[in-house]
């Protein structure tokens, strides 16, 4: 949520942005409408007490000297109903002025590229696209005739976009997330399990529901989500919180099993694991002060380069164009990885600043001198593990059919190679 400062002193910027990522700036107008409206409201409250206050100091006068003071009486309770009816619309036009400033997103940085999705742009290339000297199969198929994806069956119990994962996938899957885990603790993350499910105010807190709400699962009958991502129920942890300026910077890396309806995809990647409605996620996120907020961004951007690195898969960062990327962050970078059955890059992460856009919406701020400030708030996939293994299985698949894994996956996943099944 942006400061509603920022809208009395210079709306034009709020406009700005909203014109760079293509949406209505009229919104701008109506938050700064209401909030005049609700300041007028005020201001009229408080004419409306201090004749109060002058009129009882009357009443007490009046009463002393042992006169009548039957017209200020009635004069009193015509205020107090006058001001319960301007303090009533007040609350209904600051109620309605946040709702539409909560929908508003945060305003792009400078550097981000001004457009849609072709106006993305690549920063930065990574590795050796390997050759192959047979006819390369896509991870599906890998997995299939591996025996370790079975999507036929899970779909018959729970329909298209879940799986089951079998055998040494299972393995690695594990081996993905403790690698990472094992990096991030190592550069002084808390490592932390989150609740799979926040209520729809903790939820507000890290994503604007209006836009989002589509993507995600409700319980039924209950105030409660299934989460789309660990940043959201991490986001959260410090809800309504004071913290410690010294504690800060504050690193997550948070595990979990994210859960997506995929809604408005119905025919991308409909083959595999790459997009599904159930997989497993760790999460890099960070609670910083305003001032370090960009050298977060690059740490956590550093973090994720060296996972890649380690895993040997060639990747590329590419900067969201303003049309591209989400509402939350004031920019965002993604990291794709090569997928050789499609000839080119596809999104493995996203590093994200959202500035202080989250901390307003969930009140988490940290104590100074001066007072207490909102935080800032950073994101950044470490590793979607399915993504990551269908990038994997791809990338390292042999002529056989077999997998050789990247080296970095030994010692988690206790073997080198997912061999080929043997001829019958």
């Amino acid at each position: 949520m942006l400061d509603i400062e920022l809208f009395r002193k210079n709306a034009e910027v709020i406009k700005f942005s909203q014109k760079h990522r293509g949406l209505p700036e009229e919104l701008v107008d109506e938050v700064c409408r209401l909030d005049e409206k609700w300041r007028e409201y005020l201001q009229e409250a408080e004419k409306l007490k201090h004749e109060r206050n002058i009129v009882s100091e009357k009443i007490n006068q009046l009463k002393k000297s042992g006169k009548k003071a039957d017209a200020e009486i009635k004069r009193t309770k015509e205020l107090v109903e006058t001001l319960k009816k301007v303090d009533e619309e007040a609350n209904t036009a600051k109620m309605m002025r946040d709702k539409v400033r909560m929908e508003l997103p945060n305003i792009v940085d400078d550097s981000v590229p001004v457009g849609d999705a072709t106006k993305n742009k690549t920063i930065k290339t990574v590795g050796k696209i390997p050759k192959f000297k047979f006819k390369v199969q896509d991870h599906f198929d890998l997995g299939k005739n591996l025996g370790i994806i079975d999507t036929e069956r899970a779909a018959k119990v729970a329909g298209a976009r879940f799986y089951y994962l079998k055998g040494d996938l299972v393995r690695l899957n594990f081996a993905v997330i403790s690698f990472a885990l094992d990096l991030l603790k190592k550069r002084g993350f808390t490592l932390i399990q989150p609740p799979f499910m926040l209520r729809r105010d903790a939820l507000e807190g890290a994503v604007t529901l209006g836009a989002f709400e589509e993507m995600i699962y409700k319980i039924q009958d209950e105030d409660l989500y299934l989460i789309g991502t660990a940043e959201h129920a991490l986001n959260a942890y410090y809800k309504d919180e004071v913290l410690n300026e010294k504690e800060l910077p504050i690193r997550f890396a948070g595990i979990s099993t994210s859960f997506r309806k995929e809604a408005g995809t119905a025919s991308k990647d409909l083959k595999g694991i790459f997009r599904v409605h159930q997989f497993e996620k760790v999460e890099q996120f960070v609670f910083c002060k305003p001032e370090n907020a960009w050298k977060e961004f690059d740490f956590l951007l550093k973090n994720l380069e060296d996972i890649f690195k380690a895993l040997e898969i060639p990747y590329r960062l590419v900067i969201l164009a303003t049309g591209d990327m989400g509402r939350v962050p004031v920019k965002t970078i993604d990291l794709e990885g090569w997928f050789p059955s499609q000839n080119t890059y596809r999104e493995l992460a996203s590093c994200s600043n959202c500035t202080d856009f989250q901390a307003r919406r969930s009140n988490i701020r940290y104590a100074t001198k001066d007072g207490n400030r909102f935080v800032n708030t950073l994101n950044n996939t470490a590793i979607a593990t399915e993504r990551a293994m269908a990038c994997i299985l791809e990338n390292f698949q042999q002529k056989d059919g077999s997998i050789k894994i990247p080296k970095a996956l030994w010692k988690y996943a206790g073997f080198k190679e997912i061999k080929a099944p043997k001829p019958l």
